[in-house]
């Protein structure tokens, strides 16, 4: 099995999408050069939401919480508890 990378933190991935956009808005890419770049953002974009979904559901976790925030890991609540206790 071939361990996964592991990927930058959010800022540093939108920062790396932001720069990919003002390169290809500038139009001095080459067309293979511009869609790679472009599949580089689709990569780095998909990245994005997965983090902020990740965080979102974090948020919802300790939001859920009958006695107040606590930080957990996600993974060890169960999505479909409405309390927010591990199983």
């Amino acid at each position: 099995m071939v361990a996964k990378p592991k990927s930058a933190g959010f800022e540093q991935t939108l920062a790396e999408l932001e720069q990919l956009v003002a390169q290809m808005e500038s139009g001095k890419l080459p067309l293979d050069e511009a869609l790679k770049q472009f599949e580089r953002g689709v990569q780095l974009t998909r990245e994005c939401q997965e983090a902020l979904q990740s965080a979102q559901a974090r948020v919802q976790v300790l939001v859920q919480r009958p006695d107040g925030p606590a930080v957990e890991p996600f993974d060890a609540v169960d999505a479909g508890d409405s309390t927010g206790k591990a199983t």
